[in-house]
């Protein structure tokens, strides 16, 4: 039987399942893995390095967006990057049963973050190409719900499902058993997605004489980007506006894993799902909706203050933490509190992005910000873990404290228009 192609579909029917699936590989290459290594062995210093210079295909994916404009249609990169997902999710459930499973592991989540970060701007692209405007401005807040799902999902169930079979079936084969489960919803996805996903009329592939035209304007791409008023007050923000909250986001779940003879608080992995993946999420979430309220009805140059504090202040609950190791029930609302400031300090930034995004090439400056931002959290990361082990934990969430310093300085110097 052959199947029409049908150009429109209504966007309840993919939206939702193309944004979970974006979201789902991310948060287990740069999250879940970092619980992952702890629970089989791997010292600090090497998990938050390794797994850090994973965000890179995330910092230079602006190089080859527009090469996804060109060749194939953004429908076929879909379902072309789900497929080789499925597959390296396979793989890495596989290689945890070998002697050498971290160094083969990492090189598969290293393919696995290429393929993400091109899913990313396919699934962006058909976005645009699938749904009208008005339909587009009304499934904003919904793709980024269901993106968040999908960390609740990845963060959370999963790393319980992990935590609860650690005890019966050890902790490596867990470990295959939930990165299969997330390989078997990939593959779900993708004989999904081949039957729902419409073939909007100007997602076309560009015949090969025209091929030749395509000239890509990259230089005046960059060059327009970096010609901005105060870049360089732009740039160091973007770089250092979380450099704090980056070294945390490493060494966080690992504190809260840590034996308490090693400074940690020996919580099991299956709390550790339910603190961070489930009610730490929900914090985020509420923390990024009532942070676009605030801008909505006070402007960005008002509020970025005070939403640049609720991000780091929260941070001095992880050096409580670490002196007075406090039972369980009050971990919970502290680390939720930190997300929930997280949340209203995530969004503030964001929106700055959002809004410096201007001109002929708003989407590809847009890119550049996001690249940016991306390496701004993979080289606090990739030290964090090192500076730990060098000091501790308390002294460690100290120095956080302090290194939020210089990010929150560079909002001085940052050109915001009164209206924004």
């Amino acid at each position: 039987m052959i199947l029409k192609k049908k150009s429109e579909r209504n966007p309840w029917t993919f939206i939702p399942s193309l944004y979970f699936a974006q979201g789902l590989p991310n948060i287990i290459i740069n999250n879940v893995s970092v619980i992952m290594y702890k629970k089989m062995g791997i010292p600090n210093e090497i998990i938050t390095s390794s797994t850090s210079f994973l965000y890179f295909p995330w910092v230079i994916k602006m190089l080859w967006s527009p090469f996804i404009d060109i060749y194939s249609t953004k429908r076929n990169w879909l379902l072309y990057m789900q497929s080789a997902m499925t597959g390296c999710l396979v793989l890495a459930a596989l290689s945890l049963q070998l002697p050498n499973f971290f160094t083969i592991s990492i090189i598969i989540f290293s393919i696995a973050a290429f393929i993400s970060a091109t899913y990313d701007i396919a699934a962006d692209g058909f976005y645009m190409l699938a749904l009208n405007p008005e339909q587009q401005a009304f499934f904003a807040g919904i793709r980024s719900v269901f993106f968040r799902l999908s960390v609740i999902f990845a963060s959370g169930v999963l790393v319980v499902i992990a935590g609860s079979l650690e005890k019966k079936l050890g902790i490596s084969l867990s470990w295959s058993i939930v990165l299969s489960l997330a390989a078997l919803i990939f593959a779900f996805l993708l004989i999904y997605h081949k039957f729902i996903l419409p073939f909007p009329a100007s997602d076309v592939k560009i015949a090969p004489e025209k091929l030749k035209q395509e000239k890509i304007p990259l230089g005046e791409i960059f060059s327009s980007y970096f010609r901005q008023e105060r870049i360089a007050g732009i740039l160091a923000f973007i770089l250092l506006y979380r450099f704090g909250e980056a070294m945390l986001l490493k060494v966080a779940q690992l504190f809260l894993l840590d034996a308490p003879e090693k400074g940690g608080l020996g919580i099991s992995t299956t709390e550790v799902g339910l603190i961070y993946g489930t009610f730490g999420v929900f914090s985020l979430i509420i923390g990024g909706v009532v942070g676009g309220a605030i801008i909505a009805k006070y402007g960005l140059k008002k509020t970025i203050w005070p939403l640049a504090l609720a991000l780091n202040l929260p941070d001095i609950f992880y050096v409580y933490m670490a002196l007075a190791k406090p039972p369980i029930q009050i971990i919970y609302p502290l680390v939720s509190l930190e997300q929930f400031g997280y949340g209203l300090g995530f969004t503030a930034f964001m929106v700055y992005l959002m809004n410096i995004a201007k001109g002929r090439y708003k989407t590809s400056h847009y890119a550049i910000s996001t690249g940016i931002m991306a390496l701004g959290l993979m080289v606090p990361g990739a030290i964090s873990g090192g500076i730990q082990q060098a000091v501790g934990y308390p002294i460690f969430f100290i120095i956080v404290c302090i290194l939020t310093i210089p990010g929150m300085l560079t909002i001085f110097f940052l050109p915001i228009e009164e209206g924004e």
